[in-house]
């Protein structure tokens, strides 16, 4: 019978070539748009889901009704409440109100846990004034605790 050789059997499962990592495939666009390099193709994007939630949430938040094609009521439509600033008992009230109803309605899976509001006035400008708006969220069906976002917003007064 003679002596043989095991080298030349063939191939195992635990070679290079079985057990390469695969690419993740992208999640969504990052916004802003930007040039995307290597794995992201024509637009940079996100391969994380916890960052395209936050990246969505941070749209949500900033966008007004009707600037949204075909979804005249998406968005949190806070720019109104900057024009009504001076006259607004409670900015913060109606401002947790608008947003809550917006994730409730576009972002379900987003429990909000807490809202904080400053507002600022650059010592050089009596006309203008930052609203900073700080959101604590969780996402329980990824196990995203106290993962934060702070959205900025410019008035005229």
């Amino acid at each position: 019978m003679g002596t043989r050789s095991f080298k030349s059997v063939g191939d195992t499962l635990s070679d290079k070539k079985y057990n390469r990592e695969l690419d993740t495939p992208p999640v969504g666009i990052k916004t802003p748009l930007r040039r995307g390099y290597g794995r992201s193709g024509i637009f940079d994007m996100h391969f994380n889901i916890r960052d395209q939630i936050s990246d969505n949430l941070k749209n949500l938040l900033l966008t007004n009704h009707g600037e949204r094609l075909g979804l005249y009521d998406f968005g949190a439509n806070l720019r109104p409440l900057t024009t009504e600033l001076h006259s607004q008992e409670d900015f913060d009230g109606e401002a947790m109100s608008r947003i809550r109803d917006a994730v409730s309605k576009y972002m379900p899976f987003i429990n909000l846990d807490s809202f904080e509001s400053s507002f600022k006035q650059p010592p050089d400008s009596e006309s203008v004034a930052q609203i900073t708006i700080r959101i604590l969220y969780s996402v329980p069906q990824l196990q995203v605790d106290n993962a934060g976002i702070e959205v900025i917003l410019y008035c005229i007064g």
